[in-house]
């Protein structure tokens, strides 16, 4: 037993002299948690993943075309989605369609999100903070998995109720983040209560195997995803794609922030 203890004691010492020499963090690992600026954020790794849907997907839409996507770096996505009190930290009106602190702001266009991403950054000069660009939004809402939905196929519609705020069960209202089951990588509301804009144009997916896709360089529309507490269950899926002109506040719209890798 004494052996023991000297042991377990050795050990502590030794993390303790390494923390000391300023020995550098391990990397961040998925799903680990971090905050910046005071906004909570997980880390998604760099990887490759299945974009879009299979043929044979039940609900898919046209232009779900699967294909090969790799990401080549890892990056920072708010645990949740912008909430109305840190929207009033940089903005000066609140345009939400129902008022609270702790509800996602909504009723904004993706030129509000540009605005209120310049005043962000402009007060946190350490930090670079962006909307995902589709394919980083994806990947994030899977977090490893190649279901339908990012808790499994759910068929029935049975689990839904347990991860995501939809026409069946809002009562067709917003509400607070995070009451509902996160993903795997501790990513809450990315299925359901305010769909989500998301950095690119709207376009048609490509067949071939791309990396760090950023969507066309022109286009009419802005990408959103997600499903909002408005729509149908099989809206919420992770392949799911909808459009949005850059202007003009729509209800049930909103975003979550993107941080880059220090």
């Amino acid at each position: 037993m004494n052996h023991i203890r000297i042991v377990l004691t050795g050990l502590a010492v030794s993390i303790c002299v390494a923390v000391l020499s300023g020995c550098p963090p391990r990397p961040p690992r998925a799903g680990d948690t971090r905050t910046f600026e005071g906004i909570q954020f997980q880390w998604c790794p760099a990887g490759t993943f299945q974009m879009g849907s299979p043929e044979d997907e039940v609900g898919r839409d046209d232009d779900e075309t699967q294909h090969t996507v790799t990401l080549t770096e890892g990056f920072w996505l708010s645990t949740f989605e912008v909430k109305q009190d840190q929207w009033l930290e940089f903005m000066e009106s609140n345009p939400s369609s129902t008022e609270g602190d702790n509800l996602p702001v909504d009723n904004i266009s993706w030129e509000d999100v540009q605005v209120f991403l310049v005043l962000l950054n402009a007060a946190k000069a350490s930090a670079v903070f962006r909307l995902p660009t589709e394919a980083q939004w994806e990947y994030a809402y899977r977090a490893g998995t190649a279901t339908r939905f990012y808790w499994g196929e759910d068929f029935n519609g049975t689990d839904i109720d347990a991860h995501a705020w939809f026409s069946d069960n809002s009562g067709f209202e917003i509400h607070p983040v995070g009451e509902k089951g996160s993903n795997a990588w501790g990513l809450y509301d990315m299925s359901g209560n305010v769909s989500e804009f998301c950095q690119d144009y709207y376009g048609e997916y490509p067949e071939e195997a791309v990396k760090d896709p950023e969507g066309p360089d022109t286009g009419e529309f802005r990408i959103v995803r997600g499903g909002g507490f408005f729509n149908d269950r099989i809206s919420c899926r992770a392949a799911v794609r909808e459009r949005s002109q850059e202007l003009g506040g729509d209800s049930g719209r909103g975003f979550r922030l993107l941080r880059i890798a220090d």
